[in-house]
């Protein structure tokens, strides 16, 4: 049996797969469904406060179309009183999925300490949650010019993958910008 780490590598492989197709312009259920199922095996196998596969988890299967599940499952894995931010970001994202906007803005600030890339997109989090339009706006330009400024990304493809997760999760209140950039999938 694979350990955490190798189900991990195999969760960023199908990711890295379901991105290109993407940038393409072709959507990749199937990818980010593999993708989805790697990070919850990898949670399960490693200790218990790797929140990041957890995030993958909720971020890969919002990209496969298919998140209703897997919100589920986070927030029966992340306690609601957490102080960890990447737990917060886990909790606030599935929140949102399942409509929850109340909770989800708490979760959403409690991320925030995490540092600037968890303070930009805990920004967009709770503007989705407040359904605030202007703060949305700037938190994703921000977002996305970060992407666009990286020379590495975590699975070696340019795509500000949490901008498009983070459009999806708009698109579902009425508020999607639809950005045009060279990291983000063509409209």
């Amino acid at each position: 049996m694979p350990d955490d780490r190798e189900l991990l590598q195999e969760a960023l492989a199908a990711e890295t797969e379901g991105q290109r197709l993407l940038l393409a312009g072709t959507p990749a259920p199937e990818p980010f469904a593999r993708a989805a199922a790697a990070y919850r095996a990898s949670w399960e196998a490693a200790p218990p406060d790797a929140y990041g596969r957890l995030a993958g988890l909720v971020k890969a299967a919002i990209l496969g179309d298919d998140a209703t599940g897997a919100a589920a499952y986070v927030l029966g894995q992340v306690p609601a009183d957490t102080t960890s931010p990447v737990a917060g970001y886990a909790l606030a994202v599935a929140l949102l999925v399942q409509g929850d906007d109340a909770a989800a803005g708490p979760a959403a600030v409690a991320m925030a300490a995490g540092g600037d890339a968890f303070e930009r997109t805990a920004t967009a989090l709770l503007a989705l949650a407040e359904r605030d339009q202007a703060a949305y706006t700037g938190a994703l330009a921000a977002i996305v010019a970060d992407f666009e400024e990286r020379d590495a990304h975590l699975t070696g493809v340019a795509i500000a993958d949490t901008a498009v997760m983070l459009e999806r999760l708009a698109a579902a209140r009425g508020m999607q910008l639809r950005p045009v950039s060279p990291v983000m999938p063509p409209a």
